[in-house]
């Protein structure tokens, strides 16, 4: 917390920081309403039964009552909160109209990733992209914030307005008080997160991780972005790739509602993230299932994934 002041330091809450920050006002408005939600969505999963909702998601993939849940809840506070245009989810298969005539942000969510480790009771979270623009246009265009809260042992968020990265703790009285300020991700790091089946990876990407075990780089792999991207950040480097299979050269995680925001905050870390070739930042998506390859994290490991796949 370096960039606040002695006197102040002690007691930061979100508001306080925005505003010092000197996020815009409707802005910040959003963010602490959005990270207010967070609490309802923690609520609800502490009273989870751990049972399925009994149907599949737009993707065909199974549901938990739990992600459903996460998802009406953030679509009834965006539209209460009077600053949202447009809501996007990952669990709906198109954009919910909130209000044409005052909204000025898009929002996207990801409301609950990692909900299938609900019942191993690992770490999950949700994942947010605020936009000013359209969201089927690339992540350098219109997005402003993106934010992250994880529900674990603590419950934290992560959040950026272009003004840095910064991490806050849920507090016993229910505040979110600033724990680190303007996290940065050192040039190399000492950790990796590698999704998909070794037997699924193509021989390019293969060499990449046998140069990163010859570096001595331990293995930190939970199974959820949002736990396996705050690892990242808060142990300050190392790599997460969910990289283009074999039988899915798309990769599996949607540039939308997962990769744009996340990639921004890494971004304003100081760390990179790209599809091993493009940033993640300038892919245009095609559509709202759009998805992408993933790199990132310190700078070192990410433009050498890039020399490696060149090769490819």
């Amino acid at each position: 917390m370096d960039n606040i002041s002695d006197a102040t330091q002690l007691a930061v809450d979100l508001r306080r920081h925005m505003w010092m920050a000197g996020v815009e006002t409707e802005l910040r408005r959003l963010i602490w309403q959005i990270a207010v939600t967070g609490k309802y969505i923690s609520a609800k999963i502490h009273e989870s039964n751990r049972k399925l909702a009994g149907f599949r998601n737009i993707y065909g993939e199974e549901q938990l009552a739990l992600d459903r849940s996460a998802d009406e809840i953030l679509l009834a506070q965006m539209r209460f909160s009077g600053f949202v245009r447009e809501y996007a989810s990952e669990e709906r298969d198109s954009v919910i109209p909130i209000s044409e005539n005052h909204g000025k942000y898009y929002i996207t969510a990801d409301p609950l990733d990692g909900s299938s480790l609900v019942d191993t009771n690992l770490s999950i979270g949700t994942i947010i992209g605020i936009h000013d623009g359209p969201i089927l246009t690339s992540g350098r265009q219109t997005l402003v914030a993106a934010m992250y809260i994880t529900y674990g042992p603590l419950i934290t968020m992560v959040y950026s307005a272009g003004k840095g990265t910064h991490e806050f703790v849920l507090n016993r009285e229910g505040e979110y008080v600033l724990s680190e300020e303007n996290i940065v991700l050192e040039e190399k790091g000492s950790i990796y997160s590698l999704g998909g089946l070794r037997r699924d990876w193509t021989p390019v990407h293969l060499k990449y991780v046998e140069l990163l075990e010859k570096e001595g780089y331990k293995l930190r792999y939970s199974g959820g972005f949002v736990p396996d991207i705050n690892q990242i950040l808060i142990k300050r480097g190392g790599i997460f790739c969910y990289p283009a299979l074999r039988n899915a050269p798309q990769g599996k995680l949607r540039l939308i509602f997962e990769l744009q925001p996340m990639a921004f905050i890494i971004e304003q870390a100081g760390g990179k993230a790209t599809d091993g070739l493009r940033d993640i930042l300038s892919i245009r998506p095609e559509n709202l299932d759009h998805r992408s390859p993933i790199y990132t994290g310190s700078r070192y490991e990410v433009e050498k994934a890039k020399e490696f796949l060149e090769q490819g």
